[in-house]
């Protein structure tokens, strides 16, 4: 079994990448999946800022989150959190691909990204 596996995101779809590596990590390609094992396999993605966007949800889409005080809800599109850090908008894309459950913060731990 391959302790890393390489992905090069040039030319790919941002979502479908997302998806291919929320798979890769849940280890649903192996023929040992076990729903309640994470073995020690990377992930790592190189060429993120050559990943293409389909549409127009490069410019409209907006990411929003509430910090608890009135009033306080913050929103910020798609683009301007790319143009600061694409590793935080992908990691953020394959977090929301994930299940919900204890091994979330393990799985994420095993992916390592390159810009």
């Amino acid at each position: 079994m391959e302790k890393e596996i390489l992905i090069d995101a040039t030319g790919k779809s941002f979502g479908r990448l997302a998806s291919l590596v929320a798979h890769l990590l849940q280890q649903k390609d192996l023929p040992s999946w076990m729903p309640n094992k994470v073995i020690e396999r990377k992930v790592k993605v190189i060429n993120l800022s050559k990943v293409k966007f389909t549409g127009k949800k490069f410019k409209i889409k907006v990411y929003r989150h509430h910090t608890g005080y009135i009033g306080h809800l913050k929103e910020i599109k798609l683009e301007d959190l790319w143009k600061r850090d694409p590793i935080k908008v992908f990691k953020k894309a394959v977090r929301g691909m994930l299940p919900k459950n204890r091994l979330l913060k393990k799985r994420l731990k095993l992916l390592k990204v390159e810009v």
